[in-house]
């Protein structure tokens, strides 16, 4: 076994891996870049080294550099995780060469499968069912289109070396094709460094189902059951399961036997997934299942197998790295319970899930019957070079209503301020009677969308201990003169106090009366409601709402308060009463960043007529486009940014002249 391994890595994976490495004993090497100087996989690991700036082009992606560790630290292998550098067979090459182990397949496995287009044609050859479409070289344009109208829409364009949801579009009208591929095309090229595409038939009731394999370097394959990754959206996984709902066993078996003839294919040895694509229009069946893709690597979801399981695959990847047989036979594994994951992220899911930047001020994560991996803390800064997960959570049961359960409370328990998260999201989609009832397939998110993002109104006593928090009345009190304990008390009379919220888009004065005793009467719409702190510590607030004993917790911030209650979290702004009210008055006139991007396409120049709605700018933010759109009909007045220029959330890239106020 090896005694030092690095980890080319970042956030929860690498955290994920100095975990097994540590329990082996193996000493651990990070790398960081300046964005992670201060990271949670930084501080877990032996020793750390900087490889360079934030951008990861400039450092996680530099062979040289994590090769240049290796040596200087004497790392005898490298995980690579996931992204970055996991499925780089230059990169394994490259290890190669210098002689450093590479914990996963070989660069020739890598490259079998490395390009969609190729991997279908040899699981064609190996006798794996692949999903009808074109997968040829040819990629004019005008062919393409002729070939999606052969296929018959709806159609899928797939970047050919694409991930994650990326350089993926779906068309349903022959007229938007051309727009779809250019789109599809761009973002190929900027996430993988090829623009090249194929052409798939949209199955319009799949099922996302894939196998965990694992093979070795002396001919040994097994599979390690399947996870359905069904619930989905823009292609990225939201919800990932283990076993399937409703999985026939003669499925099981011929998935999981097609999944071991696809790695014995390629000679495979490490951890990989192979992502099959089930048309369950009339049900789960054997022969309605084909391949989409392998990934040579550890998948995020790895966990729910580990949990049903009871495998550590990470040890698994260390020991067939070493040159050791796979730990068991196939007539060996066999699994118990049902296993659920939710990715917790840093993301508007009103705002169209635009991924989010800030500082987490307040991080609370509840483990009582969870396992959390995460690679993040308290104070710790999402920032917009990387992915914004903040946590997996994942729950094992007896069952997989016993296990939806737990992770619907755990869901409901997670506290997070600093940075908006798509925690009410996933709790609604835990809730979801389809969902509940197994009933999942790809489109279920989409179809159902509007339920899902809706926000709960903050109840009274949500704006109730807002008000009291936001004048500084529901803090604790140490102080060991008497007087210090007295919040908002008064000699001869009680206090009147006004706390300004702005709640809903709404900005209001709340008036507030300190009777002493912690005992404050709040008016609400005019009707006063009685709330007694009964205790506080550490943000958690016991109190009584006209007689009622409920519990919350409070994070204060200078701008905002997140007030955490009955499984929801609310964040009440608190408004400057200085600040200038009309700030907001020319939002209508303006294309705005709603994050921190590159300026990839610019379709406005001064005095330009647009309608609402017309795509003005498509923004690039973590490898992903955004297209921003005219708030009204009106004309280009100024256009404030450049393709190619990096903004910053909040810049004002396009601006429409004035309506006439006399018009009409």
């Amino acid at each position: 076994m090896f005694k030092k391994v690095l980890i080319a890595n970042r956030g929860e994976i690498a955290c994920r891996v100095m975990e097994t490495a540590k329990k082996l004993g193996i000493k651990t090497v990070a790398v960081y870049s300046d964005a992670d100087a201060g990271a949670k996989h930084v501080a877990m690991a032996d020793e750390a080294y900087r490889i360079g700036p934030a951008p990861v082009a400039e450092s996680y992606l530099q062979i040289g550099k994590i090769i240049e560790v290796c040596k200087t630290s004497g790392a005898e292998a490298v995980h690579p995780g996931y992204g970055f550098l996991s499925e780089n067979p230059a990169f394994v090459d490259a290890l190669d060469k210098a002689g450093i182990a590479f914990i996963g397949p070989s660069a020739a496995s890598i490259r079998a499968m490395g390009l969609k287009d190729a991997a279908k044609a040899l699981m064609v050859e190996a006798g794996v069912p692949v999903v009808p479409g074109y997968h040829g070289q040819e990629q004019d344009p005008d062919f393409l289109a002729a070939e999606a109208e052969k296929i018959g829409y709806p159609v899928l364009i797939k970047a050919r070396a694409g991930g994650g949801g990326k350089g993926m579009r779906r068309v349903d009208d022959p007229a938007d094709f051309k727009d779809a591929l250019d789109g599809a095309s761009r973002e190929g090229e900027a996430s993988f460094g090829d623009g090249r595409v194929l052409i798939e038939k949209y199955l319009t009731k799949p099922r996302h189902i894939e196998i965990q394999v694992f093979g070795d370097k002396h001919g040994n394959a097994v599979h390690l059951f399947e996870r359905d990754c069904s619930l989905q959206r823009r292609h990225q996984k939201v919800i990932e399961e283990a076993p399937a709902p409703d999985m026939p066993e003669a499925m099981r078996k011929a998935m999981g036997e097609a999944a071991v003839k696809a790695a014995k294919a390629i000679d495979y040895a490490g951890a990989g997934t192979i992502e099959f694509i089930a048309d369950v229009s009339e049900g789960l069946n054997s022969d309605r299942f084909y391949f989409m893709e392998m990934n040579t690597r550890l998948q995020v979801e790895h966990p729910v197998t580990e949990m049903i399981t009871g495998e550590d695959l990470v040890e698994w990847q260390l020991q067939v790295a070493a040159g050791a047989p796979l730990p068991k036979a196939q007539n060996e594994l066999s699994f118990s319970g049902w296993a659920l994951e939710a990715r917790l992220y840093a993301e508007d899911a009103p705002k169209g899930f635009l991924p989010a930047i800030g500082t987490l001020s307040h991080l609370h994560l509840p483990d009582t019957y969870a396992r959390i991996d995460s690679g993040v803390r308290s104070g710790d800064e999402i920032t917009p070079f990387y992915d914004p997960m903040i946590a997996k959570v994942i729950v094992h049961g007896p069952t997989r209503e016993a296990a939806l359960g737990k992770l619907l409370g755990t869901l409901e328990d997670t506290q997070v301020a600093g940075c908006v998260t798509n925690a009410g999201f996933l709790a609604n989609l835990c809730r979801h009677k389809g969902f509940a009832n197994g009933d999942v397939d790809t489109g279920l998110i989409d179809r159902d969308l509007e339920e899902l993002i809706a926000e709960v109104p903050a109840p009274a006593e949500v704006i109730g201990l807002a008000a009291l928090a936001a004048l500084g009345l529901a803090e604790e009190r140490h102080g060991t003169d008497a007087w210090d304990r007295l919040a908002g008390w008064r000699m001869w009379s009680a206090s009147r106090q006004y706390a300004l919220l702005d709640i809903a888009d709404e900005r209001q004065d709340v008036e507030v009366h300190a009777l002493g005793n912690r005992r404050f009467s709040v008016h609400l719409d005019g009707t006063p409601r009685d709330f007694q702190l009964v205790s506080l510590e550490d943000g958690a607030i016991v109190f009584d709402c006209d007689g009622v004993r409920k519990r919350a917790a409070i994070a204060l911030a200078r701008d905002a308060v997140t007030v955490f209650f009955d499984g929801h979290a609310h964040r009440i702004g608190l408004p400057d009463r200085l600040a200038d009210e009309d700030e907001a008055a020319s939002a209508g006139d303006q294309v705005i960043a709603p994050m921190p991007g590159l300026v990839k396409i610019l379709n406005a120049k001064v005095g330009d007529t647009v309608a609402k709605g017309q795509p003005l700018v498509v923004l690039e933010a973590m490898k992903m486009e955004h297209t921003l759109k005219a708030p009204r009909d009106g004309v280009v007045a100024e256009v404030m940014a450049a393709e190619g220029e990096q903004v910053q959330d909040g810049t004002v890239l396009v601006a429409l002249a004035e309506e006439d106020a006399d018009a009409a």
